[in-house]
């Protein structure tokens, strides 16, 4: 985990007008990576258990059951990002996880994130004003308005395998979809509301951000915004972890 300052960015889409807004992050801590496959795994089978306790779990209504959909596609496993999950996946981990730590962990805000992968910059990457396919691994065939086609790898690469965003932190752009904790709703005008702002309390479609390694480069701006089904589980869709300050 990496601590990540308060602060102040101006959020969302700033190619379009109406479409972005002034928001205000207390200081929390976000996964320096995409939660990993040999991580989730651990949760998934269960193999911090004893074969006592595996026997017991097996009778018992707390066994989880396999929340995603095809585990890896043969894309990898060790060092690899964990995809193919859905939203509840992705909550019960982290309700998993903080029991088992005895620390809060949960998925970053839409805002939060956004603060995150901007890391203090302001253009449409981190990276300025495009993304190559040497920083970050998305569909190369479709490169950022008129800037040079890149290499299109067709598959997750292994987390850490790009150079990390100012603040640390590795494949922000690109790799896999990251789901957050909010609803998608339009961004409300109200001052008031954006300091430290969640989204609606209901709604039909959760937030994702970042992009993958299939969508192309636009997919994995700053502020883009994309949306899923929670019970969806396309292949290129997992997860980061947040934690509040005091974690």
């Amino acid at each position: 985990m990496v601590q990540i300052p308060a602060g102040t960015i101006e959020m969302g889409d700033t190619t379009k007008p109406g479409t972005k807004k002034t928001v205000n992050i207390k200081s929390f801590w976000i996964g320096k990576m995409e939660v990993l496959w040999e991580l989730f795994d651990i949760y998934a089978y269960r193999l911090d258990l004893s074969e006592a306790e595996k026997v017991k779990a097996a009778d018992s209504e707390s066994r989880p059951s396999k929340p995603y959909g095809a585990p890896d596609r043969g894309f990898g496993h060790q060092g690899y990002p964990a995809l193919s999950m859905h939203f509840p996946a992705a909550q019960v981990f982290c309700d998993w996880l903080s029991k088992k730590t005895g620390k809060k962990y949960r998925l970053p805000t839409e805002a939060e994130w956004e603060y995150a992968c901007r890391a203090g910059t302001t253009g449409p990457f981190s990276t300025g004003e495009n993304l190559t396919t040497a920083q970050a691994n998305y569909r190369g065939q479709m490169p950022y308005a008129s800037f040079p086609a890149g290499e299109f790898r067709q598959r997750t690469t292994a987390v850490g395998a790009f150079p990390a965003n100012p603040w640390g932190l590795s494949d922000m752009h690109g790799n896999v979809w990251e789901w957050t904790a909010d609803w998608y709703g339009p961004y409300t005008e109200d001052p008031a509301a954006n300091i430290d702002p969640q989204g609606p309390a209901q709604g039909t479609k959760r937030v994702i951000r970042g992009g993958s390694w299939f969508f192309d480069a636009n997919s994995a701006r700053c502020g883009l915004r994309y949306t899923h089904s929670p019970q969806d589980k396309g292949f290129s869709l997992g997860f980061r972890l947040a934690a509040d300050r005091r974690r």
